[in-house]
């Protein structure tokens, strides 16, 4: 119908196996949930509004920039940005120490920022990168070959 409102990008929804590892492993990351009254408590939990981007990969694609992706296929990845590039060598260091598998250790990307991915205890791939910085970027690879 002409002049309708356009759909509004607007939350992303993870079941889990176990809420309380969800909690704390995304509390590490700073994303605080809200309070939900019993019985409710141990099955669904929120944090708020928050503004994402929603960005699109080729499976091929996604192996350019994290060397663990390749057995996956398709899936998600939830990115969270950090304010520097140490913060994330250290986030990532306090995520392994609390249990995290890294999928791609942190590393320089060709757009200038540093960039890690690691998984959530349900085996999410989350991703931690730092502001771009100018001076950083290079001339990216070539892109992949379609099959």
């Amino acid at each position: 119908m002409a002049g309708a409102p356009q759909p509004r990008f607007d939350q992303i929804n993870l079941v889990v196996r176990d809420m309380k590892a969800m909690v704390a492993f995304y509390g590490l990351l700073g994303i605080e949930v809200g309070d939900m009254p019993p019985p409710w408590d141990e099955h669904h939990l929120e944090t708020g509004e928050h503004t994402v981007s929603l960005e699109l990969d080729s499976a091929a694609s996604a192996t350019s920039w994290n060397q663990g992706w390749n057995e996956r296929g398709t899936g998600v990845i939830l990115s969270f940005r950090v304010a520097d590039r140490d913060e994330v060598d250290r986030l990532c260091g306090v995520l392994v120490d609390a249990g995290a598998t890294v999928m791609q250790p942190p590393y320089d990307t060709f757009w200038g920022s540093r960039y890690t991915i690691v998984q959530d205890p349900d085996g999410n791939a989350v991703g931690l990168m730092s502001v771009p910085d100018p001076d950083r970027r290079r001339p990216p690879p070539d892109p992949p070959t379609s099959a």
